[in-house]
């Protein structure tokens, strides 16, 4: 794409004022459409751009071009509709927050619908762009690669209970919102060649099950094993063993090292100031997607497919 591209930027809550950012500080043309008159009126206020209310369908009504590119930052349950109304309407490249719908059934169409349309469809997981991953990566390489890492996806259930998320995306928390960890986990480590997974227990707002523990060996030659125990205390972590460092990911955002003789464990001083300006890994990210297709952090709809399978052996169904 050049520097003169036009994006569309579905949804103005939360995520798409943090893309709303990223655009501004890039410096380029975009336009946004929301739902409500009061997302589109607060969203001209914190940004300076007066989004199309009334939804994508009426929105797209009133577009009189087809823009470049869009980034689609809806909440989960309209993310598959939104980007096959996207798609069917002509855009050749969207961006879409992960995982790019409610379920496999929704993501497959999403994918079928960008190939009938010859269209690319990027997933985002910002977590794959953070300065902690990009340092750990460089340390993997020096290192020559990874031997074994292993990861916890828990997630604080008392809490989730409350909140108002849709009951349907409670249900599917872990492919909604816990395959951020795991992505990156496999991202850096390989992606499952053998897996083992067990699952177990359940909680009132996700009957599937509370507690998951497994393990395997990726299609880099590294061993893993997980865990999670969503009615108990814990946090999200990763760490990544080379044969001469223990990278810690705990938080996601930072990144501590262990030393082989060791048993000091410190923190890597990163280059981290866009990811303090902006949500962490949004701005590389949405760069990526705008001028550097070539870059490997950017999962294709394609691949997302692929970890579908394994999403859903992890999560017992």
């Amino acid at each position: 794409m050049s520097n003169n591209l036009n994006v569309l930027l579905v949804g103005a809550g939360y995520m798409g004022k943090e893309y709303g950012k990223v655009l501004n500080d890039l410096d380029v043309p975009y336009s946004v459409v929301c739902r409500s008159d009061s997302s589109a009126i607060r969203f001209n206020e914190e940004l300076g751009v007066m989004p199309i209310s009334g939804g994508i369908e009426n929105a797209l009504e009133q577009i009189d071009f087809i823009p470049d590119a869009a980034i689609v930052a809806v909440n989960v349950e309209f993310l598959s509709s939104t980007v096959i109304s996207l798609l069917n309407y002509g855009i050749k490249e969207i961006l879409v927050e992960k995982p790019a719908g409610l379920n496999k059934d929704e993501i497959l169409e999403v994918y079928e619908t960008s190939k009938s349309v010859g269209a690319k469809v990027y997933v985002a997981y910002n977590r794959r762009f953070y300065s902690s991953t990009e340092k750990a990566l460089e340390i993997i390489s020096n290192d020559g690669g990874v031997s074994s890492f292993n990861f916890e996806f828990t997630e604080w259930g008392f809490k989730i209970e409350k909140t108002s998320h849709a009951p349907n995306v409670k249900e599917n928390w872990l492919l909604a919102n816990s395959t951020h960890v795991i992505d990156l986990a496999f991202f850096l480590g390989g992606f499952p060649k053998e897996m083992c997974s067990f699952s177990s227990g359940s909680l009132e707002w996700h009957s599937r099950a509370s507690k998951y523990a497994g393990a395997g060996i990726s299609d880099n030659g590294a061993l893993f094993s997980y865990q999670a125990n969503w009615d108990a205390p814990g946090r999200w972590a990763v760490e990544v063993l080379t044969n001469e460092h223990r990278l810690y990911f705990r938080p996601m955002e930072e990144l501590a090292i262990q030393k082989k003789g060791s048993v000091n464990v410190e923190n890597v001083e990163l280059d981290d100031q866009l990811d303090i300006d902006f949500k962490p890994g949004l701005y590389k990210q949405v760069k990526a997607f705008l001028y550097g297709k070539n870059d490997d952090r950017l999962l294709t709809i394609d691949e997302q497919i692929k970890h579908l399978d394994f999403y859903e052996k992890i999560d017992g169904i």
